[in-house]
């Protein structure tokens, strides 16, 4: 298969997902969600691609995308870190735990690590207050986390 054969894959699976959703009542949120899935972000390239192909303009999709959190127009880790900010966890010492993550993984809130395995972001409540502060990595959650030790072991679970 050539290069160019497999550029163009995930634009071909992208289009048929076009034309099996473009009749929902409202497809537009379902195709971003799929195409985030093929591609892994939702580039700019892509956002113009499902414009073309829905007729729809381009300021509409990248109004959607960036709207909702769960879409993201930067390549994301293999892992999201969520790092509960609510008012418990905030009082608990969210914000510490907020930089000892950040200074295991010498990476910023809001980005992706070097390796590509975590993308550290803060969320309103994780509804785990009793274990405040609280990070969440999947469906796993992980509480009273006190000491850059504990945030070390705990990420190196995660391949």
């Amino acid at each position: 298969m050539s290069p160019d054969t497999q550029l163009q894959q995930p634009y071909k699976r992208l289009k048929q997902v076009i034309e099996e959703k473009k009749d929902l009542r409202n497809p537009l949120i379902e195709i971003l969600r799929i195409a985030q899935e093929i591609f892994g972000y939702l580039p700019i390239e892509v956002q113009e691609f499902i414009a073309a192909e829905m007729n729809i303009p381009v300021s509409k999709i990248y109004g959607v995308v960036t709207f909702y959190n769960f879409f993201s127009m930067k390549p994301r880790g293999k892992y999201t870190l969520n790092i509960c900010m609510g008012t418990a966890c905030y009082v608990k010492g969210a914000p510490k735990l907020a930089q000892m993550i950040s200074d295991v993984l010498g990476t910023p809130m809001g980005e992706t690590s070097e390796d590509g395995r975590f993308t550290l972001s803060a969320v309103r409540c994780v509804g785990a207050c009793s274990l405040a502060p609280v990070f969440v990595i999947g469906e796993d959650t992980f509480g009273r986390i006190e000491t850059k030790d504990q945030v070390e072991k705990i990420l190196a679970q995660y391949n």
